[in-house]
């Protein structure tokens, strides 16, 4: 006779062979499954140290050519700049070491460099646009004209224009020494710049800044650079805007000038001057400027070719 004691027992016997069953066929699927999860991992691992391989065998390469850049860069750039002037203007988030470089640079390329003028932060700083151009009206040289524009990036560089740079049409200064100095005192006194003594007009201008801008109000504060050096290259014999990797990008002063073909049309540009390649194609950039043409140069996207000559 069939009991309920006999039904429970069988039902538990079922389920415990079920069980077992599971724990077995788990412990087999478990094993296969670590087992290709470990072929997988020394199979990335693998790859890992390939492109590890792969990444130092670049920088070297990088390395040598940049060896190779500042040793023929001074021959590359010999007698370019002859018996030319050139004053450097630097934001606040230029390299000191690109600066260095580019100064040799132009010395061994027989220019004379005139001063340097830092732009600090505040220079670019939007919150304090309205009071840059209310002082820009008020430093104004006698007889010079600001643009029409509004914004303060343009209308400061039609004042350091008038300021730095030597007519192009006849080579004299476009202010006093007095006005250039008091000029430069008062935007100094307010913040807005760190100039050396002595600074004296040049034929020519570097504009030296450093990467992409950061922040909420980087698009701004690019902006403002690049229309500050678009504006400067219209009051004398030339201007090239260098910048460092991530320049030409969207958030930096060579990507917004790129952006812009009436400055590109007078304006050169080069996006690796954080580089010795990119330190010697700044000089040459400069020597095309005097010639009357422009150029966008570098390693980006939007440049159009490495240096000048090289455009395709």
């Amino acid at each position: 006779m069939i009991t309920l004691r006999y039904h429970i027992v069988s039902i538990t016997a079922v389920f415990l062979a079920l069980a077992v069953g599971v724990v077995l066929g788990s412990t087999a699927i478990s094993g296969r499954l670590l087992s290709g999860l470990s072929d997988e991992k020394n199979s990335l691992a693998q790859q890992v140290n390939d492109l590890q391989n792969d990444r130092n065998a670049l920088t070297a390469k990088l390395t040598e050519a940049d060896e190779f850049a500042a040793s023929v860069g001074p021959l590359a750039v010999k007698d370019r700049l002859t018996d030319r002037t050139v004053v450097i203007v630097t934001t606040a988030d230029a390299r000191p070491s690109d600066r260095d470089a580019l100064t040799g640079l132009l010395k061994s390329a027989s220019a004379t460099v005139t001063g340097e003028v830092q732009l600090t932060d505040a220079f670019s700083d939007p919150s304090r646009g309205d009071q840059l151009r209310d002082l820009v009206a008020r430093l104004q040289p006698a007889g010079s004209q600001l643009p029409t524009a509004a914004d303060p990036g343009t209308r400061a560089g039609g004042l350091f224009g008038a300021l730095l740079l030597l007519n192009s049409t006849n080579n004299e200064p476009q202010a006093t020494a007095d006005e250039t100095a008091s000029a430069l005192s008062g935007l100094t006194n307010s913040g807005f710049v760190k100039a050396t003594s002595g600074v004296k007009p040049a034929q020519l201008a570097i504009v030296l800044t450093g990467g992409a801008a950061i922040g909420d109000s980087a698009a701004d504060r690019a902006s403002t650079i690049a229309r500050f050096a678009t504006q400067l290259d219209r009051a004398g014999a030339g201007v090239v805007l260098a910048g460092a990797n991530g320049s030409a990008n969207g958030t930096g002063a060579i990507g917004v000038v790129r952006a812009d073909t009436s400055a590109t049309s007078i304006l050169s540009t080069v996006d690796n001057s954080d580089t010795p390649a990119g330190q010697v194609v700044v000089v040459m950039a400069m020597r095309e400027q005097l010639e009357g043409r422009s150029g966008r140069y570098g390693v980006a996207g939007n440049a159009e070719a490495s240096s000048p000559g090289t455009a395709g």
